[in-house]
């Protein structure tokens, strides 16, 4: 089974957060799930994008970084939102990754490293209505990464039926059944193949 870094979003490790996590247990994955606000939480986007950026953009993901120090190499990084940056990172860097998932956010593939690595799939996730997603670049980004993988099946992009940034979280107001359920089916599949037998 895989090792999983779960990374929250700008809201905290929230309630629904932690419910994901135990969600990715249940199927016999083992879940970390640092908390990178010191136990705060926020009901609203922009008071934690302020606590954010009050402590610091570089801080928070610096937390998250760090976290991964103390874990095995071969981890699975998942990052929600604000969680994608260092997500991302450490994917790209951190030598040993097993793949990554990259849920309402994606730089391009350039960003911290000359390349997608070779042989760590991807999976990007996104609202095709959210404006954060679609309006501030993170779409783009993500078609470049994949377009930049090529054929070969290990970057994968999924557009939701919402509008919603954070539609995965079900302690949030935004939260969006549908889509959440259709990416928790897609994201234990792609653990699942990760778990499979080498090539």
């Amino acid at each position: 089974m895989a090792d999983v870094l779960l990374l929250h979003h700008a809201h905290g490790l929230t309630e629904g957060m932690l419910a994901l996590a135990e969600t990715l247990r249940e199927a016999g994955h083992t879940v970390h799930a640092p908390d990178s606000y010191d136990g705060k939480t926020f009901t609203d986007l922009v008071d934690g994008l302020g606590y954010a950026e009050k402590v610091g953009f570089g801080a928070i993901a610096g937390r998250a970084v760090d976290a991964a120090e103390a874990l095995p190499a071969s981890l699975v990084y998942v990052g929600f939102s604000l969680g994608v940056m260092p997500a991302q990172q450490l994917a790209q860097t951190r030598e040993g990754a097993r793949g990554a998932v990259l849920v309402g956010s994606c730089v391009g593939p350039t960003e911290f490293a000359p390349r997608w690595p070779e042989g760590v799939p991807v999976q990007i996730h996104g609202g095709e209505r959210d404006e954060i997603f679609v309006e501030e670049g993170d779409l783009d980004a993500a078609r470049e990464l994949v377009a930049s993988v090529g054929p070969s099946g290990e970057a994968e992009l999924f557009l939701y039926d919402t509008d919603s940034h954070n539609f995965a979280d079900g302690s949030l107001d935004e939260y969006d059944e549908a889509a959440a359920t259709l990416l928790t089916e897609r994201v234990l599949a792609f653990l699942a193949r990760l778990d499979g037998p080498a090539d």
